[in-house]
């Protein structure tokens, strides 16, 4: 037998170390003991892992989390310097961290929906529930100007599955505003919240929102010079298993079918349709990305290197979409006629 196996003091240690806290012990610190930025961020980060909730909805780690709740309520952008660690909570301001911070850790609500912001190519965008969290890695390819996939200035671009419209906005802004955007979803909800943003930016003329099931309901003969499409492609065992922030957002947004390929699909067999001849396609499809080429094994699809992170990006060119269109058009007759 372990010598310290029944030392009591061990046990209670240890005791209260494996107790998760209620929502009283969340937020009664909070109010009455913590008081600067980095007391209240440190205490968060314990919470957080105390509970082991899930990160990904625009940070990666506990620290960039709690201080994203402390900076929204502050007002604040990120980043964030040394004085404002050691500036003092407000008692109004701790008491809006300790509501925020029991919905996240007891309810598994993302921040981003708790404090009405996220962030994507750096610029700050409304998001609720209406709509999928930004988190794109496509943003790498935007911040470059789609350099090196596209020879010139695009003046067309279509940002199909646009949810809150940060793809459309970010690219209309890289390109200074000189570029026509048409912004996509099948949702009246998510257009909504895609126009809050438009709007919040002022570029009611630049972006424009449309209602269509993928390319269905778009005028025919319409050509962009790049489609960048961030389809729902979530397999089924992945829906099925994901951590519980996810279910807060909208299913419309996440799973595509068993393989999650049922919006890619179509959109690969309908994109060279509405694309100029020296027009390519740049669509998302995350974890699928082994299901695709497993699909399509003959199809030269360009993964693109990452270097901030992410994987499933890929790129075709419109002379590519025309030799594959009848393998692609097969697929998506496929999903259409609901054959397995």
């Amino acid at each position: 037998m372990s010598k310290l196996q029944n030392n009591q003091e061990i046990l209670e240690i240890h005791s209260m170390l494996d107790e998760l806290p209620t929502v009283e012990q969340i937020q009664e610190p909070l109010l009455n003991e913590l008081v600067t930025v980095q007391d209240v961020v440190r205490f968060l980060v314990t919470t957080f892992a105390k509970h082991s909730i899930f990160v990904g909805h625009g940070t990666c780690n506990y620290w960039d989390e709690a201080l994203e709740i402390v900076q929204a309520v502050m007002h604040l952008q990120p980043p964030c310097d040394e004085s404002t660690l050691n500036s003092r909570l407000t008692k109004k301001e701790r008491e809006i961290i300790a509501k925020i911070a029991a919905l996240r850790v007891i309810d598994r609500i993302p921040t981003p929906y708790l404090t009405h912001r996220a962030f994507f190519c750096g610029k700050e965008f409304y998001v609720d529930d209406r709509v999928i969290i930004p988190r794109s890695p496509i943003a790498e390819l935007i911040e470059a100007g789609f350099d090196p996939y596209v020879d010139r200035r695009p003046e067309r671009v279509l940002d199909m599955c646009t949810g809150s419209a940060c793809i459309a906005i970010a690219t209309a802004l890289q390109f200074d505003g000189e570029v026509e955007v048409d912004a996509v979803d099948i949702s009246d909800e998510a257009l909504e919240v895609a126009n809050i943003n438009i709007q919040g930016y002022g570029l009611e003329n630049i972006v424009t929102p449309i209602k269509s099931d993928l390319f269905n309901d778009l005028p025919k003969g319409d050509k962009y010079d790049v489609i960048v499409a961030n389809p729902p492609y979530v397999d089924s065992y992945d829906l099925s298993t994901m951590p519980d922030e996810f279910r807060c957002e909208p299913d419309l947004a996440l799973g595509s079918g068993d393989d999650g390929l049922d919006c890619a699909k179509r959109i690969l067999a309908d994109a060279v349709d509405f694309l100029n001849e020296d027009g390519i396609l740049i669509m998302e499809v995350g974890n699928s990305e082994e299901q695709l080429v497993e699909l399509f094994p003959t199809v030269p699809f360009h993964f693109v290197d990452l270097k901030k992170g992410g994987t499933g990006v890929f790129i075709l060119s419109v002379e590519q979409l025309r030799a594959y269109h009848d393998v692609f058009a097969a697929a998506a007759n496929e999903v259409l006629n609901g054959s397995k």
